[in-house]
């Protein structure tokens, strides 16, 4: 009679000795990647001076018109300044935001960044979202910037200062200045190399929009098509807050799709994706 050895239960995973386990180990805080990229942007030496220029601009620009305003008796009014420093504010931080995600790869630290969070995707979301931050603390200090040399203009000629603010202006630099930041992100996430895709932001924000005004001037068939493929053109109302009628709104969102929404896709999932080397 042969003899049969009793059945013996296989666990579910084999630990080999020596292994880490790591399965009871809680994943890594999306707030946490989100303040690990904000230290990115400052950390690196271009991400540095990018800042310091940005900040140089604020206070710079601003300041050139306060001069020239007090020269020349203007009446002055807290809405411009807010808007100058906000207009300066839109025009360098797209390249911060390019630089926050070419960097991974400029710098061959993606490697050590998805092996300690695998999940790619909440790398590419926290970006964004310092990206967002990053637009916000600039906005206010576009606004601090702007009431401190409102103060200055009440202390020199008060009769001809306004300390008028208009929420609905606030509300398009903030929009406009996101959008552009949204735009140069969206690009690296295609391009994925800080050269090319500041070039190549530098044509889609300056140069296109030259290019499609162009266009429209050729023909009235081509000035019909133009508002339906020129973001930035449709983008021309948020600053002052007013989109005039439904047809604007579709302008908006259909160049937003084409310029923005559909880079932007196509980009994180191809970040998502790529190979590391």
């Amino acid at each position: 009679m042969a003899l049969t050895r009793p059945a013996t239960e296989m666990p579910d995973t084999v630990r080999v000795p020596g292994q880490l386990d790591l399965s009871a180990t809680s994943r890594v805080p999306f707030t946490r990647l989100v303040r690990v990229e904000l230290r990115k942007a400052r950390d690196t030496r271009a991400g540095f001076w990018l800042l310091v220029a940005i900040l140089g601009l604020l206070v710079g620009v601003p300041g050139i018109a306060v001069i020239v305003t007090l020269v020349n008796s203007d009446p002055v009014l807290l809405d411009d300044f807010v808007g100058i420093a906000a207009y300066m504010m839109s025009f360098l931080l797209p390249f911060l935001a390019i630089m926050l995600v070419t960097s991974e790869w400029g710098q061959r630290t993606a490697l050590v960044t998805f092996a300690l969070e695998p999940r790619r995707s909440r790398i590419v979301w926290a970006k964004l979202v310092a990206a967002l931050l990053l637009t916000v603390t600039n906005l206010v200090a576009a606004l601090v910037i702007g009431v401190v040399y409102t103060a200055i203009c009440e202390l020199v000629q008060p009769d001809r200062t306004s300390w008028r603010l208009d929420g609905g202006n606030v509300a398009g630099f903030f929009v406009t200045a996101a959008l552009a930041m949204l735009g140069g992100f969206a690009i690296a996430t295609l391009i994925i190399n800080t050269p090319a895709s500041i070039v190549l932001f530098v044509v889609y924000r300056f140069v296109l929009p030259g290019v499609f005004a162009a266009l429209a001037s050729l023909s009235d068939t081509l000035a019909k098509i133009v508002p339906w493929v020129d973001f930035q053109g449709a983008q021309f109302d948020i600053n002052d807050w007013t989109l005039s009628g439904a047809a604007a709104w579709a302008h908006l969102v259909v160049t937003g799709v084409i310029w923005l929404v559909v880079p932007l896709v196509v980009g994180m999932w191809r970040l998502v994706r790529v190979e590391v080397k």
